[in-house]
């Protein structure tokens, strides 16, 4: 096999073993807690990573529109897990912050994800670990 089809292939099999990944992580999140969606465990990370952000921000960084980021949000505010505080720096916006319960649900959810990767990366070497992470910062950083 040459260069080109070897690099083709191997393509290939990154876009499959992600997307089983990601369907994964999806049928995964309803253990974690059964009324929230993968999505809103993501939003809701984001928002404790960051401190606080806009919905705008999410709509950005999950490349979501805003339709779908206002009803996972919603589901959020719904069950305690965010709340909104007006922007002192432009009144019109409102920035997301977790409440003390969905600091708590994000951190059990945390913890539980961690035991899992854990768990999967058991017979892997430190030095196997660390060169998935740095591929997948290095794939995430690409534009």
């Amino acid at each position: 096999m040459n260069a080109k089809n070897a690099r083709a292939q191997a393509v290939d099999t990154i876009q499959r073993e992600l997307t089983a990944f990601s369907r994964r992580a999806r049928g995964r999140a309803a253990e974690l807690h059964p009324e929230l969606s993968l999505v809103a465990y993501s939003i809701l990370d984001l928002v404790r990573e960051r401190g606080g952000c806009l919905a705008t921000d999410l709509a950005e960084q999950f490349l979501l529109d805003k339709s779908t980021v206002s009803r996972q949000v919603g589901a959020l505010e719904k069950l305690g897990y965010l709340e909104r505080e007006v922007d002192p720096g432009n009144r019109r916006n409102h920035i997301l912050r977790a409440t003390a319960e969905g600091e708590a649900v994000a951190r059990k959810a945390e913890s539980r994800r961690r035991e899992a990767f854990q768990s999967r990366f058991a017979d892997w070497t430190d030095d196997d670990v660390a060169a998935l992470a740095g591929y997948l910062i290095r794939y995430n950083l690409a534009q």
